[in-house]
């Protein structure tokens, strides 16, 4: 394992959900790994969920570039069906999914007992805020679709049948980056016996930020940092993907329908509902052009992708300050959404000539 950073910095992490995007938030993590931080709470929806346990079981930045970058096979995540398409079409009618996703329960779990962890119980931790969701050191998004709900894991575990001290944490990873269709749901059965039906966290909050927030009048001891995934070609990085119809191809055969699906459901909800005060403690992450299923990255656009969420973490800290972020955000009344509708804040600077 790798010798830990020169400083100390507190911080809980918040890392947004993106399928083969995510290999920018394990770049956006490595950069504040360098920079001294120490991650506190980590939580995360989707891709997010998993650059979020790896952190929560403590690989370092060098660690976790490694992972990304040589050691995950993006391919083998896909389950490949003997009999081609014609199998994976039958697959999604047997379990409505394309793919079992049982590589990757076993890859994560894997990665996951190396550090000695096993269920959300080995995560425990101290914590007299009263936010429930700051009991455990991970937290994680799905989506519940037979009681049309979020769930927060392992805070919300009881509700499909399990203890959450007892729920294993490649489980809940694997439900949260359950994408429909692509990805086979993962299906429980609670006290009452009913079946609920979980999938891909994305589907109702792809970027909690607001998970480990204390509550209002109390100031926190240290921030929390978001990491968002954003076009290339953003200038305002809180909206959807601007990427023009005609580059995004026609939706012909069952398999483009479901990836069509999947970018249109990730892309856009939360961050349209981003208060000023999040987006001050957002790190936006240029995604180079990759798609949520672009399980087939050439390893140089993978490294691209990676050097960008590290170089948008970087400039990010260099204008940080926590200080100046409580004054103007958690103390007194800050800006709501009604006025920046009306009046709406500058997302960045403009471009320098």
């Amino acid at each position: 394992m790798s010798a830990s950073p020169p400083t100390q910095k507190r911080a809980d992490l918040v890392f947004e959900g993106g399928g083969v995007k995510g290999i920018g938030l394990a770049g956006a993590y490595s950069a504040l790994w360098e920079d001294g931080y120490q991650a506190q709470r980590v939580a995360g929806t989707s891709a997010g969920a998993i650059t979020a346990a790896l952190v929560a079981a403590g690989y370092t930045g060098p660690e976790l570039e490694d992972i990304v970058l040589h050691q995950m096979d993006f391919t083998k995540f896909e389950d490949p069906h003997a009999f081609g398409l014609p199998g994976e079409i039958v697959e999604l009618v047997r379990t409505r999914g394309l793919h079992s996703g049982d590589y990757f329960l076993s890859w994560i779990a894997e990665r996951l007992s190396d550090r000695g962890l096993t269920t959300f119980g080995d995560l425990r931790t101290a914590d007299d805020t009263g936010v429930k969701a700051r009991e455990y050191r991970l937290q994680l998004i799905a989506s519940d679709l037979s009681a049309r709900s979020m769930l927060v894991l392992p805070r919300d575990a009881a509700r499909i049948g399990v203890d959450p001290d007892h729920l294993e944490i490649a489980k809940a990873v694997r439900m949260s980056m359950s994408i429909p269709v692509f990805f086979a749901p993962t299906l429980c059965t609670d006290a009452d016996h009913r079946q609920h039906t979980i999938v891909d966290g994305g589907l109702l909050s792809n970027y909690p930020l607001w998970l480990f927030d204390c509550p209002p009048g109390q100031v926190p001891e240290y921030p929390t940092f978001g990491m968002l995934l954003v076009a290339s070609n953003q200038s305002a990085p809180l909206l959807p993907d601007p990427t023009p119809a005609e580059q995004l191809g026609p939706v012909t055969s069952p398999v483009e329908f479901g990836r069509a699906l999947v970018d249109t459901m990730m892309e856009a909800h939360d961050r349209l509902y981003v208060e000023q005060a999040d987006y001050a403690r957002t790190i936006p992450i240029p995604t180079q052009g990759v798609k949520t299923t672009e399980f087939r990255i050439p390893a140089a656009q993978a490294r691209d992708l990676f050097d960008s969420g590290h170089a948008a973490s970087t400039e990010f800290l260099a204008s940080w300050d926590f200080p100046r972020y409580i004054t103007r955000f958690r103390t007194g009344t800050p800006p709501s959404r009604r006025a920046q509708i009306l009046e709406p804040p500058a997302l960045s600077p403009p471009p320098t000539t």
